[in-house]
């Protein structure tokens, strides 16, 4: 009889071992991440965010800058998502008026792409500053850095004007300390093989030269992200 107490003893003991043996390598297995997951990044988040220039007018979507930019960066093996957060036809004032809305996707960048119908509007350069100065304080203020690219006015809204505005955006870049593109259609503006019929936006080529030119930037900007991630 005790004998047999004590194999019952023994029994329970053996059994409460497995059970705790059990409960350890449920734990373990919670706690260890799975294969690859402790070294997966996420994407880094870019916003786009302009005016038709962005937002691919007259093109399909999968020939917009924003498109295009990812896929060049992704072919280089940098982890970034681009967003198309441009809008045909919007102003800086537009811009302003939206920023909010758009910055709850929380871009790590937003590549500021807004003047050019300012320019053709012929508002005040003082005020289109202002609005751009205002997206750009909103825009920091979650943390986000700025890639901004700059625009000139069109020789026909006369030399005064186009001194003054085509001032905007350097100033700004210099004030911010930000990146800083200095003309969005370098290589395109003005010639018709890069351009649709209307002379203004640029066709699938156009968008490629843009692109070759941006990237490089972005890029940089990938590494100083990376680096602080």
């Amino acid at each position: 009889m005790a004998f047999g107490r004590y194999g019952s003893i023994k029994t329970l003991f053996n059994g409460g071992a497995i059970v705790i043996a059990i409960v350890v390598v449920l734990i373990a297995a919670r706690t260890v991440p799975a294969r690859g997951a402790e070294t997966r990044a996420r994407d880094m988040v870019v916003l786009a965010f302009g005016d038709s220039l962005t937002a691919g007018y007259g093109l399909a979507a999968a020939e917009s800058f924003p498109v295009r930019l990812e896929v060049m960066l992704r072919s280089k093996g940098h982890a970034v998502r681009v967003i198309n957060a441009g809008v045909s036809g919007d102003t800086t004032a537009g811009g302003l008026a939206r920023i909010d809305w758009l910055l709850v996707e929380k871009p790590d960048l937003v590549i500021l792409e807004l003047g050019a119908n300012d320019g053709l509007r012929g508002v005040n350069p003082a005020w289109t500053k202002m609005n751009l100065d205002r997206i750009y304080k909103r825009i920091i203020a979650t943390g986000a850095r700025v890639l901004l690219t700059g625009m000139r006015a069109s020789p026909s809204m006369g030399v005064d004007y186009e001194t003054a505005f085509n001032a905007i955006f350097p100033a700004l870049a210099s004030a911010w300390n930000v990146t800083f593109y200095p003309f969005f259609l370098e290589g395109v503006a003005v010639k018709p093989a890069f351009t649709l019929p209307d002379g203004l936006h640029p066709n699938a080529k156009g968008v490629g030269v843009i692109v070759e030119g941006v990237a490089p930037l972005v890029q940089n900007e990938y590494r100083l992200w990376k680096n602080s991630n």
